[in-house]
């Protein structure tokens, strides 16, 4: 049994198993002369339709957003009709889509409701951060004196390079992957291919970090819609299981003792895994947060896929490609398909989703039985990180 939150829960061995039935997504992109709430009701319109229920018969939602102003989950499912039930908003940064569907899992899961969404929404454009780098919260006084998210991300990949003799190369080979997964990707914000030296030679944004070494700025939506499993086969063929949810916070443990390696991530993927019963060579398809290039090699050590020093040879032996044995950021990750913050751990499981169901067209992975969803996002003064996500979902 895990040793996440439910484990504390009295009667958790008789909580309900968790099915996705229907996912949606908006294509990913800047799209200036849409309101946050629009895009949001896309998806949740695509939802609705891929899981064959009427708007009415949700009971609850949450929906994650952090730019987008006061509840606007009740203007998203407002806009296609959706009133007078439960619905709680979601601020967690990166990780607020993951939230919201761990917080529907659970309510599922323990009996309280039995059909709800769970949706995220972004429009960085429109927001107060358009053409700006998230600037430090008040009161985080090493931020305040330069040292932002770009700048802690840049000193963790020079740490990372100077200890594991990792070359900007090899670094760029991320990109240059989910590049090319996006292009296969309809819903991708970027699909153009590129070479290493256009990755190298991109403009500098904080040494060594180039510009198509980052995720670019996003809008987008996400949704997806749960029931219990035992109630699944009254609306599809095809039900996703949600086989583990785990969320985490940082410690006090931070980033200065070992810059190159996330404890928070490992700890919520060791109990994501103990949840489902599987472990790291289980996984086929794997969607995880590389919001700077350099992250996806760290989260490969991790999640458990390798063991530290041997992620470059996943990657350079095409093990993480598609046909790989454990493609990653099929989707084309945050570098290629875009990260709209608070959607990007909803889309996620849409990807996921499509996956398990070979429903992915061109970048489908074949067989894929099991699939791993990461996010993390925030800092917060004195910790790691705000907050990691894990799910794990399976057919």
């Amino acid at each position: 049994m895990s040793s996440d939150l439910p484990r504390r829960v009295e009667g958790f061995e008789r909580m309900r198993e968790v099915a996705i039935i229907g996912v949606g997504c908006t294509v990913m992109g800047k799209f200036p002369e849409r309101l946050p709430y629009e895009l949001g009701a896309e998806a949740a319109r695509a939802a609705i339709q891929d899981a064959g229920i009427s708007p009415r018969d949700l009971q609850f939602a949450y929906c994650a957003n952090l730019y987008g102003g006061m509840v606007i989950g009740q203007a998203v499912l407002g806009e296609i009709g959706i009133t007078d039930i439960e619905l709680t908003n979601v601020e967690n940064a990166c990780t607020g889509g993951a939230t919201a569907i761990r917080k529907a899992w659970w309510d599922i899961a323990s009996g309280l409701y039995d059909i709800g969404i769970a949706a995220g929404v972004e429009s960085i454009t429109t927001s107060p951060m358009a053409g700006k780098l998230i600037t430090p919260a008040k009161g985080d006084i090493t931020g305040e004196l330069g040292m932002n998210m770009v700048a802690r991300f840049a000193l963790s990949q020079r740490r990372y390079m100077d200890t594991y003799d990792v070359s900007l190369e090899q670094i760029a080979k991320v990109s240059v992957k989910n590049h090319r997964n996006g292009c296969l990707n309809p819903y991708s914000q970027y699909k153009k291919e590129l070479t290493v030296e256009e990755i190298i030679d991109s403009r500098p944004i904080c040494e060594p970090i180039t510009l198509l070494q980052c995720c670019p700025s996003t809008d987008g939506a996400a949704a997806a819609i749960l029931v219990p499993l035992d109630l699944a086969e009254k609306y599809t063929r095809q039900p996703v299981t949600i086989a583990a949810s785990v969320l985490k916070s940082g410690d006090y443990a931070f980033r200065w003792e070992d810059m190159t390696f996330s404890d928070m991530t490992y700890k919520c993927a060791s109990s994501a895994y103990e949840m489902a019963g599987l472990g790291p060579e289980d996984v086929d398809v794997c969607e995880l947060h590389d919001a700077f290039a350099m992250n996806e090699l760290q989260h490969y050590v991790e999640l458990g896929f390798c063991k530290r020093g041997e992620e470059t040879c996943l990657l350079e032996d095409g093990v993480t490609d598609l046909g790989g044995r454990i493609p990653v950021n099929t989707s084309g990750g945050l570098l290629s398909k875009g990260h709209p913050v608070s959607a990007s751990g909803v889309a996620q499981i849409v990807e996921l989703v499509w996956q398990l169901r070979g429903q992915a067209g061109e970048r489908q992975v074949a067989n894929a039985k099991v699939g791993l969803a990461h996010v993390i996002g925030g800092e917060v003064t004195g910790l790691e990180s705000g907050a990691v996500a894990v799910h794990i979902l399976k057919v």
